[in-house]
């Protein structure tokens, strides 16, 4: 069987043909792709239900099997597929063959289609079917062979081994050409229709929360980076519901998110809760958190408690603001899904503990670009030699005063910027400014220079000002080069053609940093790569940024190499001026004291949260290294104690000062520096706690 023009000839349909019959199914391939399971998958699992024995036994070298494929055939399969990797090392694995077992004879399928659309259908392909009735004594050495290999020389895919393989997974070079492949026969006809259906990363993460809600859970998390699909996944995953609920704060998402759940569930009964509609009795409603997040709104009369089975609740890093909370605490569905590209530690405030702690898939960044779902990054960390060292910073950020007043009229700083812009070279571009002023000058500074742009900030009244989503129109037909916002281009908007973000005012949140680099990272046809300017000067937490690009590689211990690659995700490139590597290592030998550094954090978490934090508070959210410089300090270890930190910093309450003058606080001074090394101390302080 070849792929020629005679669609009959393809493997797919003689393969359909013998899957209806057999009792049993051995498959040994060097790879499995997610489109030829897809396309195989319906009939293996009528095989399965016939009660067919079905086993595979793939490879896992170089990575071509994709972890989307195994996830569907594990999830849709379960326990009556025997799935396993070939595990001896340093031989090559290639075989390709599919043997169908019947009640009175076996037939094997040997060539050179491994399990991938393209190799199913029309790709060239050579495979010969013979019976056991025929050539007994081949079809013998082949099955033997096969026994062989799969009982001694391989590792059963469980749950442990599936997700080790996804998570150190890197897309394949080689998945250029694969891809291309697969989606030119996307229109091939077969009996299988790839029209909105999960994809890559969103499988993985619709098998986890069947798995999780398996176990009983009720909410969840799902944790990615932009770029994955997260809208559609909840729309995938919303299928098996009747009532449906989408909350999100913005309008734009909203519109987005009701295209999406219109397009998965082939469905035109929804509506839209907000300022000027409030739809009750549709199947999905999209919900303003602004309107539906009142306490009117959340009675009988519009919606009771059980009403929707499933709810949505879009930018989850949020849900800890009263009008979300009001909402979760409101409804009782049957399942309740956050979704969030943004680390733990957002905005200070815990998004756990709304979701019992729940995390069912999640998938970084540097992972999704590794894995070809976001496009690889270009970093140009350039030296801006603006002074920033008589700036003043207020509880952890600049003085947005002081910042204007350094940037306004800086004409050096806006030649410095438009030779960069000019050189690296944009068709669509992002910069991330600091004041709607500062937005304002740089969109007349690259307008007068020939760039046309404009200014989006919230009630826009500028001369160069646009209304964001007539900004985004005229960005995307090529009207204007640059949209230079404040704060309105962070989150929940999506620009696929943006070739380029510019981080234009000091890098003080890492989460705002990952979400505004998120903004150009989507995949957009013709463009290979994100470039990012990123001007940086001898601001405070100038030298955060390598931890942001590279992750846990990162150690301030180690002298900058160009050459270091080391967490640097596939594909992507971070080139430093050298003045700047000077400018970091200066720094960190100018490190803040401990105690500095402790104090900085403590008010940064305060501000966050709006209110003192809690010694549990700093223990959740306080940065990782200055976490471990604290705990590794004993004398600066403010955990031993915090009544005695918050006394130095005037933050105690009036009975907190009664309490230090008695024997109370000696009692809590040892609880805080007792070693819990005995198995009774837990349950007796437990037990202290209880009465």
């Amino acid at each position: 069987m070849t792929g020629d023009r005679n669609k009959g000839m393809y493997l797919y349909y003689q393969l359909v043909g013998s899957m209806r019959k057999a009792e049993r199914i051995d498959i040994i391939v060097s790879f499995l792709m997610e489109s030829g399971v897809k396309m195989l998958l319906k009939e293996l699992d009528r095989a399965m239900t016939r009660g067919a024995k079905i086993r595979i036994l793939t490879g896992n070298y170089l990575g071509i099997t994709q972890p989307s494929a195994l996830y569907l055939i594990k999830h849709e399969l379960g326990a009556h597929v025997d799935l396993r990797f070939y595990n001896e090392k340093g031989r090559s694995f290639h075989p390709k063959s599919y043997i169908f077992h019947y009640a009175d004879r076996s037939d094997i399928y040997i060539g050179s289609s491994n399990i991938s659309r393209s190799a199913l259908t029309s790709g060239i392909e050579w495979n010969y079917r013979f019976s056991s009735r025929k050539d007994p004594d081949n079809y013998k050495k082949f099955y033997d062979t096969f026994e062989n290999l799969f009982e001694n020389h391989s590792i059963v895919i469980d749950d442990e081994e599936l997700r080790r393989y996804a998570k150190t997974w890197h897309r394949p070079a080689a998945y250029k050409d694969l891809d291309h492949y697969d989606k030119t026969e996307e229109h091939e006809e077969t009996n299988v229709s790839f029209l909105f259906e999960p994809r890559g990363a969103q499988i993985e993460a619709l098998c986890a929360l069947e798995n999780s809600r398996a176990e009983g859970a009720v909410r969840g998390i799902v944790q990615a980076a932009t770029g994955i699909g997260k809208t559609y996944l909840a729309a995938f995953d919303s299928k098996k519901y009747q009532k449906v609920l989408f909350v999100a704060h913005r309008e734009e998402i909203l519109n987005q998110a009701a295209v999406s759940f219109h397009n998965v569930r082939n469905s035109d009964d929804y509506g839209f809760f907000n300022e000027r509609e409030k739809a009750t009795g549709k199947s999905v409603i999209f919900a303003s958190v602004y309107t539906l997040g009142r306490k009117e709104y959340l009675t009988e009369k519009y919606f009771s408690e059980d009403y929707f089975d499933y709810i949505v609740i879009d930018e989850f890093h949020h849900a800890v603001n009263d009008g979300y909370l009001r909402i979760i605490d409101y409804f009782k569905p049957k399942f309740l899904l956050g979704l969030t590209a943004t680390p733990e530690r957002m905005d200070g405030r815990s998004i756990y503990e709304i979701c019992d702690y729940n995390v069912p898939y999640e998938i970084s960044l540097g992972e999704a670009i590794n894995r070809g779902m976001l496009v690889p990054f270009h970093y140009y960390g350039i030296y801006d030699d603006t002074d920033y060292s008589k700036l003043h910073v207020v509880k952890g950020r600049y003085v947005e005063k002081e910042l204007n007043e350094t940037y306004i009229g800086n004409v050096h700083r806006h030649e410095l910027i438009y030779k960069y812009y000019k050189k690296y070279g944009s068709k669509r571009s992002l910069g991330f400014c600091c004041s709607r002023a500062h937005a304002e000058e740089m969109a007349a500074d690259f307008s007068r220079r020939g760039t046309p742009s404009v200014a989006v900030y919230s009630n826009s009244d500028g001369d160069y000002s646009e209304e964001r989503s007539v900004a985004i129109k005229k960005l995307q037909s090529g009207e204007i080069k640059v949209i230079f916002s404040v704060d309105m281009f962070n989150e929940g908007v999506d620009i696929p053609s943006v070739d380029m973000v510019m981080f234009l005012r000091p890098t003080e949140s890492p989460i705002i940093f990952l979400q505004q680099l998120g903004r150009g990272l989507r995949q957009y046809s013709g463009k290979e790569y994100l470039n990012v300017l990123d001007f940086i000067g001898n601001y405070e937490k100038a030298g955060n940024v390598r931890k942001l690009l590279i992750g846990n590689a990162y150690s301030s211990a180690k002298t900058y190499d160009p050459a270091d690659k080391e967490g640097i995700p596939d594909d992507c490139l971070i080139d430093f001026d050298m003045r700047l590597i000077d400018l970091f290592a200066e720094m960190d030998k100018k490190h803040l004291k401990i105690r500095d550094q402790i104090r900085n954090e403590y008010f940064r978490i305060k501000e966050d949260l709006g209110r003192r934090p809690s010694r549990m508070d700093l223990f959740t959210y306080m940065d990782d290294e200055v976490y471990q410089i604290t705990i590794s300090h004993s004398k600066d270890n403010i955990f031993r104690d915090y009544l005695g930190f918050l006394a130095a910093l005037q933050e105690t309450t009036e009975e907190e000062k009664c309490l230090m003058k008695s024997l109370a606080k000696e009692f809590l001074n040892i609880l805080e520096t007792t070693t819990m090394t005995r198995v009774y101390k837990m349950p007796v302080l437990r037990a202290f706690y209880n009465k």
